[in-house]
């Protein structure tokens, strides 16, 4: 049982977290049931890639933390050429064309909780990585970034009733040439990423 509030970060993969890890003095305390860091007010979980990975973070972050908020951080791919390498946004809505809506048929929707003062974009995610220009041109009408987990951490922190945000930053648009070395391209922006959350978001919390 935490002793002070405390804010939870789910991040998906370990070559997102680093920076986060080194810049907020986090400490490694288990494997089990994913990798978690953690300080007294701050504890960063490694989901793992794809929805489910993300949902059963999220809920042991809800049920081992009982956190205040909850944190989605980490890349995600552009749909449009407006949106360039590197830029940083805050979802406010959440898309899952890989889940329809029963009653209509259309993608599922969530909306996370949003902060004042940061640029706003919408979130599609898949439990799939979307790699043809052909498919980000189809997700581009309802969607300006795509990812694997999004949507379920959203969805697992309302079961718990705690607020979500989310932050992505571009690693990868539709352009033909930045389809090939995101993990190289996820080194190159991640340090930036950490240092807009820590002194923009984090602090402000």
């Amino acid at each position: 049982m935490p002793q002070h509030p405390v804010t939870a970060i789910i991040m998906a993969t370990l070559l997102e977290a680093e920076p986060f890890i080194e810049a907020l003095a986090l400490q490694k305390e288990t494997d089990r049931p994913c990798a978690i860091y953690r300080r007294e007010n701050v504890v960063l979980l490694i989901s793992g890639l794809g929805k489910a990975n993300a949902a059963m973070a999220t809920t042991c972050a809800c049920l081992t933390f009982k956190p205040k908020l909850i944190c989605n951080l980490g890349a995600a791919g552009a749909t449009k050429d407006s949106l360039p390498l590197g830029s940083i946004h805050q979802i406010n809505k959440v898309t899952e064309p890989d889940r329809p809506d029963l009653t209509n048929g259309k993608p599922h929707v969530t909306h996370p909780q949003t902060l004042p003062e940061f640029e706003i974009a919408i979130l599609a995610t898949h439990d799939r990585p979307i790699k043809t220009l052909e498919e980000r041109r189809e997700i581009a009408h309802y969607a300006d970034l795509c990812d694997m987990e999004g949507a379920a951490i959203v969805q697992a922190a309302e079961k718990f009733g705690i607020p979500c945000l989310l932050f992505k930053f571009v690693s990868d648009t539709p352009h033909p040439d930045e389809q090939d070395n995101i993990l190289e391209r996820i080194k190159d922006l991640r340090s930036p990423f950490c240092s807009f959350f820590v002194n923009s978001v984090l602090s402000k919390l």
